[in-house]
């Protein structure tokens, strides 16, 4: 199972990105804003994956934040709604404003996106509203515009946690590699949050 991509950008279109990954080239299906937001044909990019398996194709979904992954993984769960529709909603509306948009059980807003119809925004309030209570007072709403330092940060979380440690004790180890490094990259701070661990 494919989690987290980082590599080059070596091609992009509205919700398509192919990522170098050390020589393999990786398709990525993302949502508008992530596309906006992942940088030009060259410039390096991390994405957080979900990886989608059918039987006659494997297919990656890339996301920038914790919040959009959580929400596509919501949606896919709802009866009638696959990846495609997922992307589709997310295109269609900010992370942010989509999570407001349920908890007020505001349909109108909802059948405003491209492809989503009176009964799917029905059902997406429906099965989601109270699954949706929680992340409407996490810090994670706002990670959309989140500076580059908890971006960075988010990014040592999973890779972590794709390695099997759990979270708090990522978190901690996380967080104390960051006090230690003024601006480290990624690689950095991710080994010496290694170091805390094997402590």
């Amino acid at each position: 199972m494919i989690a987290f991509l980082r590599g080059r950008i070596i091609d992009k279109q509205p919700n398509l990105i192919i990522i170098d990954v050390q020589g393999v080239g990786y398709e990525v299906h993302v949502p508008l804003s992530t596309y906006y937001e992942a940088g030009e044909p060259g410039a390096e990019a991390a994405l957080r994956i979900y990886t989608h398996v059918r039987e006659d194709a494997l297919q990656l979904y890339g996301f920038l934040t914790p919040l959009e992954e959580q929400l596509f993984e919501r949606l896919i769960s709802i009866s009638g709604i696959g990846p495609k529709l997922g992307i589709a909603v997310l295109s269609g509306i900010e992370p942010a404003e989509l999570v407001s948009a349920i908890q007020r059980g505001d349909v109108t807003r909802l059948t405003g996106i491209p492809g989503v119809g009176k009964k799917t925004a029905e059902r997406i309030v429906l099965e989601l509203k109270d699954r949706l209570a929680q992340m409407a007072a996490s810090p994670a709403i706002t990670s959309a515009g989140a500076p580059a330092g908890d971006r960075l940060r988010d990014d040592l979380l999973s890779a972590l946690q794709n390695l099997g440690y759990h979270r708090p004790l990522a978190e901690k180890a996380v967080d104390a590699a960051l006090a230690k490094a003024e601006t480290p990259t990624f690689e950095q701070a991710l080994r010496g949050a290694l170091r805390e661990l094997m402590r």
